[in-house]
């Protein structure tokens, strides 16, 4: 049975070759004849649809050029279809609006050439700039504004993105380079700032208050001239200096308005009351009564004249050692109960062995700090005798701190 495009021999459909295809079999009668070749004249048209919708799509959308492929992919699928019909018609409308969208994609294609370049030169000025927060911000724009930019020719994409991003690389390297210097940079200043504080203890403890003041004057002076570093590791160090050199000024003031005198019989009267009462508190248990009676016990100290005579010297010592003892003691009640919650209801004897291996917990960074000051200050070369001084005071404080800790565990062991 014939067909305008194709026909029925040996009780299959064929249709005729075209565009320099050859016939070839496309079915087989299922019922009869006419109904089989209804059937694939149908499919044909089914297949006119696809074709006008997609032409009414490029028409009707504004990215023109997304429907390219889908194109392609019909036009194929046309030279393979099993339906009957005049294929060359579609064929060249699909041709005609291939031509059609490839102007628009050359045309398109020109245009983001153009917008690239542009964006390009916009990082090439950018790239060395050194406002980092703002020009970071603008990298970010153009990023953002290459990505929605389409395609450019393929035989240019690779040039034009290496431009880009070589400019867009440079910038953050830059960056990079920049913020690592600032960290190290930080990292120095965090020493000469604990360097700072350092001096600012030793200078605390110095016996000549107005010597004391003198280089507490000339740290100042350094630490304003020291360099930025983070807030948060700042604060805490600039807390303890400025702390120490308000004292060490308190002092030297003190020395200029020494108030009333005493005679010498008195201080040394009164020095041996104070340490006497100090020393009882020292053996009691830690009360927040028996804190406040030591801090009046302090005060009553600072109001005796600063130039002591000699003989109070020895007197002297064993006030600040009991006087340690005290608030040793009240810091390790302060552990304890931070440490367990249930402390008071425990038995004594595990409340005792408690604070024991505490207390030697902490007797053991002493001795290590003070062995470690001890070798450090024997290898020093420095032979002014401001730092002499400055040294044995530091190490005569470590000794009484280890002194103190050694102490209050015979306290304990013999409870």
């Amino acid at each position: 049975m014939e067909h305008p495009y194709g026909y029925i021999k040996d009780n299959k459909v064929y249709l005729k070759g075209f565009l320099g295809q050859d016939d070839r079999v496309i079915g087989e009668v299922k019922e009869d004849e006419a109904s089989t070749l209804n059937y694939f004249e149908a499919r044909f048209e089914q297949l006119k649809e696809k074709v006008e919708k997609l032409k009414t799509d490029i028409q009707e959308n504004q990215n023109k050029g997304s429907f390219l492929m889908k194109l392609i992919h019909l036009r194929d699928s046309l030279m393979n279809a099993d339906a009957l019909g005049d294929f060359i018609p579609l064929i060249e409308d699909l041709n005609k609006e291939e031509e059609y969208l490839n102007e628009i994609i050359q045309a398109n294609r020109s245009k983001n050439l153009e917008v690239k370049n542009a964006l390009i030169q916009e990082a090439e000025e950018l790239k060395d700039d050194t406002d980092w927060r703002e020009t970071t911000e603008a990298f970010k724009d153009l990023k953002l504004r290459w990505i929605k930019t389409g395609p450019v020719e393929k035989d240019l994409e690779e040039e034009i993105e290496t431009k880009f991003n070589d400019a867009v690389q440079h910038f953050f390297e830059n960056r990079r380079h920049y913020y690592e210097g600032l960290a190290l940079q930080a990292e120095e200043n965090i020493k000469i700032y604990e360097a700072l504080v350092v001096q600012a203890r030793e200078a605390h403890d110095f016996p000549d208050a107005k010597v004391a003041f003198e280089i507490s004057k000339k740290i100042q002076k350094e630490w304003k001239a020291a360099g930025k570093v983070p807030a948060e590791k700042r604060q805490p160090l600039w807390d303890e200096f400025s702390k120490l050199n308000n004292r060490i000024f308190s002092r030297y003031k003190r020395t200029l308005n020494p108030g009333p005198t005493m005679h010498p019989r008195e201080v040394i009267r009164k020095a041996e009351q104070l340490t006497e009462e100090i020393k009882r508190l020292s053996s009691q248990p830690t009360t927040f009564e028996l804190i406040n009676q030591a801090k009046k016990i302090q005060e009553e100290w600072k109001k005796l004249p600063m130039r002591k005579p000699k003989e109070v010297n020895l007197t002297a010592r064993s006030y600040q050692f009991f006087m340690d003892i005290v608030f040793e003691k009240a810091f390790l009640e302060k552990l304890v109960h931070g440490k367990y919650a249930d402390f008071d209801e425990k038995p004594v004897e595990e409340q005792k062995q408690i604070k024991i291996a505490l207390m030697k917990d902490l007797l053991h960074r002493d001795q290590t700090e003070l062995e470690t000051v001890t070798g450090n200050s024997e290898n020093f070369r420095v032979q002014t005798q401001d730092f002499e001084i400055m040294m044995k005071k530091k190490l005569a404080g470590l000794k009484r701190k280890v002194d103190v800790k050694n102490y209050i565990l015979r306290q304990l062991s013999f409870k």
